[in-house]
């Protein structure tokens, strides 16, 4: 694993930094040494993050991790899906002196820091990388959906949000490491760049894929889930939402993967779809996507309840209430874990 440093501006307690977070919360392709963040410096960053203690540091600057560590990294991570994926201005001097440093810069972003004049010039003075993994593909490279994937035998299950940003990936994560106790092979497809990111084996980033090759993107990495892994159970990272109008994902995976059943995962704290407050355009409740999605002809069989902005005596009420009126299980994933989830799907796919 390469060692890193993950770059979040002053935004690591924000959603805007689920990149991080993400990474924060484990990954096999890098070792976490620290987070810079000038708005949380000297605290913990798994303190700012789940308040859970995770022994990696805050610094301020770069400079400043350089000056009191042992400055062992070799990459800094852009940790920020900042709004429409362009890098601030204020941020270009911490990517520079990671890269005076001898840092490799790794980023997710929409811009593309290697096309860059100025970053192309100080990167190649000091001899280091800069790798946009959300470059897009050569159209050579990309796949048109062949309908292989109807002869696939093992359970896909997706796990979809009602908005952006709720937890998709960590939800399908905690599944994840749920089965494996129970020495269930499982695989997550990845979808986004922080699954990349984690070091997930099989997937395509969704949103730098041209639309015409997203179901064939999407079948051939569960292929070749099926073929090199060959896994028990494939767990499906969802992207945004079915009815976010800004960004609506979630169909494709739905037909064009041919899953078995969806986890959804639901924001109860929130009424408006991020970013889309100022429209006042209402997050549907969660009983209507459920219909939505049965209509897609596919069952709902588990639920996670997101606890951004609310009580936990809230989502306790509400995670009852979806229980007694549905009858699929419920789980708040950051306070009590996915077992119930994990219990059904076990019992509903993998016990013969």
């Amino acid at each position: 694993m390469k060692k890193a440093v993950i770059f979040t501006h002053n935004l690591l307690a924000e959603n805007f930094a689920k990149t991080a977070h993400g990474l924060l919360r484990g990954t096999s392709r890098f070792e976490i040494l620290a987070v810079i963040d000038s708005a949380n410096s000297g605290k913990d960053a798994g303190e700012v993050l789940d308040g859970k203690w995770l022994g990696i540091p805050t610094y301020k600057s770069i400079d400043e991790y350089i000056e009191l560590s042992n400055g062992e990294a070799e990459v800094c991570v852009v940790g920020v899906a900042f709004p429409g994926g362009i890098l601030p201005d204020a941020c270009r001097y911490e990517l520079i002196s990671a890269m005076k440093n001898g840092l490799n810069i790794i980023s997710g972003l929409h811009h593309y820091l290697s096309d860059d004049v100025e970053f192309q010039k100080i990167a190649k003075e000091n001899k280091v990388e800069l790798l946009d993994i959300r470059k897009t593909k050569p159209i050579s490279d990309l796949h048109f959906w062949s309908g292989k994937i109807l002869d696939v035998k093992t359970p896909i299950i997706a796990v979809l949000g009602t908005d952006c940003a709720v937890g998709k990936r960590t939800t399908a994560r905690f599944m994840m490491e749920s089965f494996q106790e129970k020495d269930i092979k499982t695989e997550i497809i990845f979808t986004g760049q922080t699954g990349w990111m984690q070091g997930y084996k099989h997937g395509f980033i969704f949103d730098s894929t041209p639309n015409d090759f997203v179901s064939g993107e999407l079948e051939k990495a569960i292929l070749e889930c099926v073929q090199d892994s060959k896994p028990d159970l494939i767990l499906l990272e969802g992207q945004s939402s079915l009815r976010n109008p800004s960004g609506p994902g979630g169909s494709e995976l739905i037909l064009s993967g041919n899953v078995n059943g969806v986890i959804l995962v639901h924001p109860v704290g929130r009424k408006f779809f991020v970013d889309l407050e100022e429209f006042k355009y209402k997050i549907p409740e969660i009983e209507e996507e459920i219909m939505l999605i049965e209509a897609y002809g596919k069952k709902v069989i588990g639920v996670a309840l997101n606890q951004e902005n609310t009580s936990i005596d809230l989502l306790k009420e509400n995670k009852k209430k979806i229980e007694n009126n549905l009858g699929i299980p419920v789980s708040i994933p950051l306070t009590d874990g996915v077992e119930k989830i994990v219990e059904h799907i076990n019992n509903e796919y993998l016990i013969e």
